[in-house]
């Protein structure tokens, strides 16, 4: 079967692969429908992932159809449309028994520890699957995984009703972040420096928008929240700059979550932190949030409306990339499919 597997820094290789059986009792056999190329992805491809082990087939936002289960599976059967959630935890560690199997100690993820989506079938425990209605899309059912990040981030955030979020950055995390956020009734600004990302976020419900390369971002906040700042802020540009502001534009008793795994110094002071009583919460993948992100994707609070814009064929994975690298404004979300 075929496989696009990483080799090297820009070493991307179109290769025929065995096609998986089923071993264990438990096993689930997947034949991927539709890949998201993720940001870590690219990371990957251009040899600046630290945690991905070569060669690797990437691909950790992936969907499909059931074709073949093991004897124990019951709950799903052939032709059932289903996500697949990438995490691998080991269930004993201190991090898994505090519900947080997404900071594993032992934590592997498909398409970056071990072999991914981005090939036609994939073997995974009945425990990674999580079905959809076979009524939505593959396009927009493939968005169940990057929306998770968006759940869990808002979850760590303790965002609800009445709160101001403020989201840094209106790239594609930022985007569904901003959704999950006004699906959860807070009101919500985003920020970026480019003016069609911040039109795109007006259009998917943004209460404010700032062009912080034009705008001062404290007074915009100050005057949006008249003078209490936002009760949480959600770095999804990664930058130190951005990371730094965050202290100043939350307010008091407010929840700061970084989403970037930059390995720059940053400088920061205790004082706002304590007067403030700040709470900074790590965010990493997702814990428990495809069942809840699942059922709004069916129930229509969370849909695509935009951000896949890019289809390529397995076969074009390589032009896919050159796209992301070279022309980044066109790719919000670039997707594979496999028919």
């Amino acid at each position: 079967m075929l496989a696009a597997r990483v080799y090297g820094t820009k070493d991307l290789r179109l290769v025929d692969v065995p096609k998986p059986q089923i071993e264990a009792p438990d096993d689930v056999i997947v034949k991927v429908k539709v890949v998201g190329i993720c940001g870590s992805d690219n990371h990957i491809y251009l040899g600046e992932n630290p945690f991905a082990k070569l060669p690797r087939v990437m691909g950790h936002e992936f969907v499909g159809e059931i074709t073949e289960t093991g004897k124990n599976v019951s709950e799903v059967q052939s032709g059932d449309h289903v996500v697949v959630e990438p995490i691998i935890s080991c269930g004993k560690c201190y991090a898994c028994r505090q519900g947080m199997p997404n900071a594993c100690a032992h934590l592997k993820v498909l398409g970056v520890h071990v072999d991914g989506g981005m090939q036609e079938y994939v073997k995974v425990p009945f425990k990674q699957i999580h079905k959809i209605n076979s009524k939505i899309p593959w396009t927009t059912a493939v968005l169940s995984e990057p929306y998770t990040i968006a759940g869990n981030s808002t979850m760590r955030a303790e965002v609800g009703l009445g709160k101001t979020v403020l989201i840094q950055g209106a790239g594609t995390i930022g985007q569904l972040a901003l959704r999950v956020a006004k699906a959860k009734g807070a009101t919500v600004m985003i920020t970026d420096v480019e003016e069609s990302k911040l039109e795109f976020a007006r259009k998917n419900g943004a209460d404010q928008t700032v062009n912080v390369g034009k705008e001062d971002l404290k007074q915009r906040v100050n005057d949006w929240t008249n003078g209490e700042m936002a009760n949480v802020v959600i770095d999804a540009v990664g930058a130190v700059k951005t990371f730094e502001s965050c202290l100043d534009l939350a307010s008091v008793a407010g929840r700061i979550v970084p989403l970037g795994f930059s390995e720059d110094t940053v400088q920061i002071t205790q004082k706002p932190i304590m007067q403030k009583q700040l709470t900074i919460c790590g965010s990493r993948h997702q814990a428990f949030q495809f069942e809840p992100i699942i059922k709004a994707i069916e129930q229509g609070q969370l849909n695509d409306n935009g951000i896949v814009n890019q289809h390529f064929n397995i076969k074009d994975v390589q032009k896919a990339f050159n796209l992301m690298n070279e022309h980044p404004e066109q790719a919000r979300k670039i997707v594979l499919t496999f028919d």
